[in-house]
């Protein structure tokens, strides 16, 4: 289930991360390695944080529609796992609870939305 999901959801992550490694200049990496830093060091001290909004940006676009995904672990995993769209369309179609399945959503709606708050004025820091 968990390959499902990454197999499904991995552009979201590659395209801000490569839109962002694009415009990083490669004279950065030069100047870097001039320096005496280690590939490791240069990645770690130059590509990481300016790719910083890119990574924030791919997180997001996952992070959401990971919470509702209800039909790839249905498919891919059965009954097995438990993930948080199959337990609230689980309460409004088999176990008929609406309000617990009313309240659940507006609970992960908040979370979202808080989430999606912080890291939007993270990523303002970093512009």
């Amino acid at each position: 289930m968990i390959l499902g999901l990454v197999y499904g959801y991995l552009p979201f992550m590659v395209l801000p991360l490569y839109a962002t490694l694009e415009k990083l200049d490669p004279a950065l990496l030069d100047a870097a390695a001039d320096l005496g830093a280690s590939p490791f060091a240069a990645v770690r001290k130059v590509v990481l944080p300016l790719s910083r909004p890119g990574i924030l940006a791919g997180c997001l676009l996952v992070f959401i529609p990971c919470l509702g995904a209800y039909l790839t672990p249905d498919l891919m995993g059965g009954g097995k796992t438990v993930m948080v769209g199959n337990l609230v369309q689980n309460q409004f179609t088999s176990a008929r609870d609406w309000p617990f399945g009313a309240a659940f959503s507006l609970l992960l709606m908040a979370i979202v939305l808080l989430i999606t708050r912080l890291i939007g004025r993270r990523g303002e820091e970093l512009l």
